[in-house]
C-alpha cells in the first residue's frame, strides 16, 4: 500500500487528497516547516524545521518506491522518481521519467530569465475550480492505476 506524502507549505489541495486517500483508505503524510503549521484530522502532520530544503530533504527520506509524491518543486519530484516513486503536481500533471529532465531545465531557464530581467515577471494566476477538478480527476486515475497493479510510469 502506498503512502501519500505531500510537500504541504502552501499547497493549495491538501483537502482534496485527503478526502480522496480516505476514499481509497491510503494514509497520508503532510510535511510542512515551521511558518506553515497543519493540523488534520486525517493525516499525520509532521513539522520540519525551517531552513532552507529541510521539508524537501525530509520527504525525500520518507519516499519510497510506489509512494506518491505531491509537489509542485520540480527537484523533489524529480528525487521521488528516482527513488521509484509516483510524482503529481497541485496542477494535476504527473511527473514521469520520460518529461522531468525538461521541466528541470525549463526551471533553470526561468531561474535564469529572471535573475537577468529588470522588469518585475507577474506571479502564477489565481487558482480556479477547474484547477482543483483537474487535480482530483488525475490524482484519482493515479491511485486507481496503483491500486489496479499497473506498474510505475
Amino acid at each position: 500500500m502506498p503512502n501519500i506524502l505531500v510537500d504541504a507549505d502552501a499547497c493549495p489541495v491538501v483537502d482534496i487528497v485527503e478526502r480522496i486517500a480516505r476514499r481509497f483508505g491510503l494514509p497520508v503524510t503532510l510535511l510542512c516547516d515551521t511558518n506553515h503549521i497543519l493540523r488534520s484530522d486525517y493525516s499525520e502532520v509532521r513539522i520540519i524545521g525551517a531552513g532552507a530544503d529541510a521539508v524537501d530533504f525530509a520527504l525525500f527520506n520518507l519516499c519510497h518506491a510506489g509512494d506518491v509524491v505531491i509537489t509542485q518543486d520540480y527537484g523533489v519530484a524529480a528525487m521521488a522518481l528516482g527513488k521509484g516513486a509516483y510524482g503529481i503536481h497541485q496542477s494535476g500533471r504527473l511527473y514521469t521519467n520520460e518529461n522531468i529532465d525538461q521541466l528541470l531545465m525549463e526551471r533553470h531557464l526561468s531561474r535564469k530569465a529572471r535573475q537577468s530581467s529588470k522588469h518585475h515577471l507577474k506571479g502564477p494566476r489565481k487558482r480556479s475550480r477547474e484547477d482543483d477538478e483537474r487535480f482530483e480527476q488525475a490524482f484519482t486515475r493515479l491511485l486507481q492505476t496503483i491500486q489496479g497493479g499497473n506498474t510505475h510510469a
